[in-house]
């Protein structure tokens, strides 16, 4: 099996599990130069908020968008949009990435902004 398909397994694992508490999820997507996240609708119909470093006023702050600094910023900013949208409480939906890295970074700068996961 190769990284790709592993990762999507447990992606697929992961989802089952969050769609069993019917809750909104925090997705998160990462390419080697850019990470996004997105603020689901419990029924997953409908994005409340995103944030990505591919929008200009994140990428305004910073020199690279490929590091822990700009995970940081767009959890941070993922965070405020959410609360601003009427949500506190989500599951984190990791896309199957490991968590350690940019991925632990954007998650630890959602919660001290505010969400609960």
């Amino acid at each position: 099996m190769d990284k790709k398909s592993s990762r999507l397994k447990r992606a697929l694992r992961l989802r089952c599990k969050i769609k069993k508490l019917n809750v909104n999820r925090l997705t998160i997507h990462r390419t080697s130069q850019h990470i996004y996240a997105q603020v689901l609708s419990a029924d997953g119909t409908a994005t409340l908020a995103a944030a990505s470093t591919l929008q200009v006023d994140v990428k305004a702050g910073l020199s690279n968008t490929s590091n822990i600094k700009a995970a940081t910023e767009v959890g941070r900013i993922v965070a405020e949009r959410a609360i601003a949208a009427g949500v506190t409480e989500v599951a984190f939906d990791r896309s199957g990435f490991k968590y350690h890295g940019r991925v632990k970074a954007l998650a630890d700068a959602a919660r001290e902004a505010g969400l609960k996961f």
